[in-house]
């Protein structure tokens, strides 16, 4: 499918690995010029240049941390005029024990996984309005409408955003852009992998995967019977942020194999 964006300038915030690396993969594939951003050098730095040329496109690595006010600037200077946005964060850790939950730990979700992506689009929306056309996509997590008591640090956070994006959707939807929410549930990807051992320690198991599993299985009825990769959850990122999804606003699509029972 043509989702004609090829020669549009798109950023992918925390583009590195995942869903956000699958998603700058999509993107690229469609023939935009590139801008990925993540806080491990590296890691981003060697993306950047496979998927460069893995599809021929420009992709520039931007390092930067979102959650926070140099790491944005950062972002802005290297691309002042994306016409596409789209975002993720690093998964936060699972938390245990409720009551331990500290005023720091909520401070941190807050500005990674709220603040930032806000910050983010309240520049650049803008710079979209001006041009007459844009497109935002948040990558979230369905627990932000699906509450998970061992997610307290990934869900509420997000379920504000879906919130704010909600009501910002409608007010610039006139203008040509959208913002659109895709929430994730349970995705085998390098940030959940390397969230094991907090999971672990927030149920007292051991830190490996033949401890973990069975327990995450347990009490993780996913009616589809696997975990999703992260290409289960790009085409659709990328549609979101072509022409071809102009009447989709405001919108919160869960990607979860049924885990959510709900009717919307």
């Amino acid at each position: 499918m043509d989702l004609k964006i090829k020669g549009k300038k798109a950023i992918m915030a925390g583009g590195s690995a995942g869903m956000g690396r699958a998603t700058a993969e999509r993107l690229a594939e469609a023939g935009v010029d590139l801008y990925i951003t993540a806080r491990r050098e590296e890691r981003l730095k060697n993306a950047a240049a496979e998927i460069s040329e893995k599809y021929g496109t420009s992709v520039t690595p931007v390092v930067a941390d979102s959650s926070t006010e140099e790491g944005r600037k950062a972002l802005f200077a290297a691309c002042p005029d994306p016409d596409i946005l789209a975002i993720t964060i690093k998964p936060p850790a699972p938390n245990g024990d409720f009551l331990k939950v500290t005023p720091e730990m909520w401070r941190d979700s807050i500005e990674t996984a709220l603040i930032g992506p806000i910050e983010i689009m309240r520049h650049y929306i803008p710079v979209m309005k001006d041009k007459g056309w844009g497109r935002i996509v948040n990558i979230a997590t369905f627990s932000a409408k699906n509450p998970m008591i061992w997610r307290l640090m990934s869900g509420p956070a997000r379920s504000a955003l879906i919130n704010y994006t909600a009501s910002v959707s409608r007010e610039i939807a006139k203008h040509g852009i959208t913002i659109n929410n895709l929430l994730p549930g349970m995705f085998r990807t390098e940030g959940a992998s390397e969230i094991l051992k907090d999971y672990a320690d927030a149920f007292g198991l051991e830190p490996t995967p033949e401890a973990v599993s069975p327990h995450f299985l347990a009490n993780n009825h996913i009616p589809a019977g696997f975990m999703a990769e992260a290409d289960d959850l790009a085409p659709m990122a990328a549609l979101l942020c072509s022409p071809l999804s102009r009447f989709i606003v405001g919108q919160n699509i869960v990607i979860d194999g049924g885990q959510h029972a709900s009717l919307f």
